[in-house]
């Protein structure tokens, strides 16, 4: 018998003596000297998803993606839309405020309302509110009538200029420009936090810091 990881070289068959059974018992085959050595690891039974080699084996199918998951193939799912939060620029006016005196702020707002125009605002965008004497487009388009007045006003096509009394009245624009040019205290705290509602997009305040940012911190 031929070592199994030795080949040795060839050599001539050498008779071997016959020797009866009963005086050296049964020989020992070539295949019963094999139960000897250590017995081979018996590999496990493989798991069901794997297949066999050679031979395909049941192979679990995946399960179906949810519906919200499926997608076309050759398509990239889209994303579930972020819940869009309400721009502050759009609900709520920007506020800029020009340090003037009582006697001061209605030539600042003049100025104001100036530079409006020169940037590209329309007239009509533009609402002018006092605390004090009215602006003197005001007191002349008044002395033709309280209805031939608020008419300019709905009509909506220039520059419009009321008390600050009436702010309640007064529809809403794109731009408001208050002038606290005097009056009594109560009309500045009263209108002022009105007025910051009829602007859309911006309230410029002119008058007195201390006093606008007290009626402002309280009420806006």
């Amino acid at each position: 018998m031929f070592d199994r990881y030795h080949v040795t070289p060839l050599t001539p068959a050498i008779e071997e003596p016959q020797i009866h059974e009963s005086a050296q018992g049964p020989r020992v085959t070539p295949a019963a000297s094999r139960t000897a050595q250590t017995p081979r690891p018996v590999p496990g039974p493989r798991p069901a998803a794997v297949p066999r080699p050679g031979r395909p084996g049941p192979v679990r199918p995946a399960p179906p993606a949810p519906r919200a998951q499926q997608a076309v193939a050759g398509s990239v799912p889209a994303a579930p839309a972020a819940p869009t939060a309400p721009s502050v620029s759009a609900a709520v006016p920007q506020i800029q405020l020009i340090p003037a005196s009582a006697e001061g702020a209605l030539d600042a707002a003049e100025e104001a309302v100036d530079l409006l125009l020169d940037t590209g605002r329309a007239p009509g965008d533009i609402l002018v509110l006092t605390t004090g004497d009215p602006h003197p487009w005001a007191a002349h388009e008044l002395s033709f009538g309280e209805a031939a007045y608020w008419g300019l006003h709905d009509a909506g096509d220039d520059v419009f200029y009321a008390d600050a009394a009436q702010v309640q009245r007064a529809a809403g624009r794109p731009v408001v420009v208050f002038a606290a040019n005097g009056g009594a205290a109560d009309t500045v705290a009263g209108s002022l936090p009105v007025a910051f509602t009829r602007a859309g997009a911006l309230l410029i305040v002119c008058g007195d810091p201390q006093q606008i940012n007290s009626v402002l911190g309280a009420g806006v």
